[in-house]
């Protein structure tokens, strides 16, 4: 039976959250909405739960699953070489639809696919993925899609894909069109734009005006 609650209710609300910050800490799979589209979730720290989020979208390690945060302040915990025009970009745009891809702190105990010393990080502007972050910590989040089919905008099309693979679905409703973040290198000077997305190239350039293509 799957365990699925309805975000816009405030008693479903608070049991869901708590339900699935407890699976998270379990090594268990989530999914919540964010602010692009619907994201799968587990413990960015536990490579198993990870292994397991890959397995359930049918998705190789070639891909590397990125990281939410709840807040700027936790970047400095996870990345490393945090360059003054990436703080800028950061300052700017989040909590909101833009991907910074940076250096990980390498005393980090985590496996998040073939990231090769890199982590791509997002704080997203959704209060339901902020609240569970505020109570899980970073999370490994990747679309809520099986690998090669489209994201999930509504809780319905996440459970149509993944079926029982996760635990606890929260559901935030529609999230509108599915436009991915915007993905920035910027482990390199100047930063370069990787992905097209919802955060335009005008509007960072407009914040870093040499951010390269």
């Amino acid at each position: 039976m799957l365990r699925r609650f309805a975000m816009d209710d405030p008693v479903e609300r608070k049991r869901g959250l708590e339900r699935a910050a407890g699976a998270v800490r379990r090594g268990e799979l989530v999914v919540l909405p964010t602010d692009t589209v619907y994201g799968l979730g587990a413990d960015a720290f536990s490579a198993d739960a990870v292994a397991g989020l890959l397995a359930a979208k049918g998705r190789g390690r070639d891909m590397p699953v990125p990281v939410l945060v709840g807040s700027p302040g936790t970047l400095d915990g996870i990345a490393a070489e945090v360059s003054h025009p990436a703080r800028l970009l950061v300052e700017a745009f989040w909590p909101g639809s833009l991907t910074l891809v940076l250096r990980a702190q390498p005393s980090l105990q985590w496996d998040l696919g073939e990231a090769r010393g890199t982590v791509a990080v997002r704080m997203p502007l959704h209060p339901v993925a902020l609240e569970l972050l505020a109570e899980t910590g970073p999370m490994a989040v990747s679309s809520a899609n099986l690998s090669g089919f489209p994201p999930a905008t509504t809780c319905d099309e996440a459970v149509d894909q993944l079926g029982d693979s996760v635990a606890v679905y929260l559901d935030g409703g529609a999230t509108g069109d599915p436009v991915p973040s915007t993905i920035v290198d910027a482990t390199v000077r100047p930063p370069r734009l990787l992905r097209a997305g919802a955060t335009t190239l005008e509007r960072l350039r407009q914040v870093v005006p040499d951010l390269g293509l």
